[in-house]
């Protein structure tokens, strides 16, 4: 009888919960396990050798990094996205299409804004594929805006979506530490619980955060995503 009463009272799961677990999902056909974001410098030069390091690092970019700047950019991108949807002109599109430019010009690495425009185009065939294309099935929009626009489609609330984004980037990170690192499988699963409470926390503060009153602290990060092309041998795009 206990666990009847459990089942009948048990919060149903929602579309909206639904949906943002296939976001975040790493099954998503965008491309992101082939990324390590400077992740494989740091390692092939030893400024990673451990666990520990690699909590470090993924610590300091979700407070410093460009990451949280790009993550507070969501809600109005989402915002400018809406307008756009709703009033399909040049002037509309060119305010999402303002701030989409100003984020990909944070990244320092060709590599990098190679990356954000790949797996932007790749999000927004996808939808386009699912019946939500962009208005004149747009395609050029880099991956913050394209996630932004996902988030729109799938109704999800600006919390929801910041936090699916800053998920979906640790996971992705930690995928490509696991190749990278003796970290194994239950090491990179033990490093993202513990960080759930930093990441939950960072989105909350960054869901009312102007992002262009951001600032970055990832010298480091920027300068291994150059360093990238370099390396002489390479398991990963960026």
């Amino acid at each position: 009888m206990a666990a009847a009463t459990t089942m009948t009272t048990a919060t149903p799961m929602t579309t909206e919960r639904l949906r943002l677990l296939q976001l975040a999902s790493p099954a998503l056909p965008v491309g992101g396990f082939s990324y390590s974001e400077g992740l494989e410098v740091l390692i092939q030069t030893g400024r990673l050798g451990g666990a520990a390091d690699l909590e470090a690092w993924l610590r300091a970019e979700l407070q410093r990094g460009l990451l949280p700047l790009e993550a507070a950019a969501l809600r109005p991108l989402a915002e400018a996205l809406d307008r756009w949807r709703r009033q399909p002109v040049a002037s509309a599109e060119r305010a999402v299409r303002d701030l989409d430019d100003w984020l990909l010009l944070q990244r320092e690495a060709p590599e990098l804004r190679a990356q954000q425009r790949q797996m932007g185009r790749s999000l927004l065939q996808l939808l386009a594929g699912l019946g939500e294309p962009l208005p004149g099935g747009v395609l050029d929009l880099a991956w913050p805006a394209a996630w932004a626009w996902a988030g729109l489609c799938g109704q999800l609330s600006p919390l929801a979506s910041i936090e699916g984004y800053l998920s979906s980037w640790l996971a992705n990170q930690l995928s490509a530490a696991v190749r990278l690192l003796p970290l194994g499988p239950s090491g990179a699963q033990r490093l993202q619980w513990q960080l759930a409470p930093l990441l939950a926390e960072r989105a909350t503060a960054l869901l009312a955060t102007d992002p262009q009153q951001l600032w970055s602290g990832g010298i480091g990060a920027g300068l291994a995503q150059l360093g990238h092309g370099g390396l002489y041998s390479r398991l990963f795009r960026s």
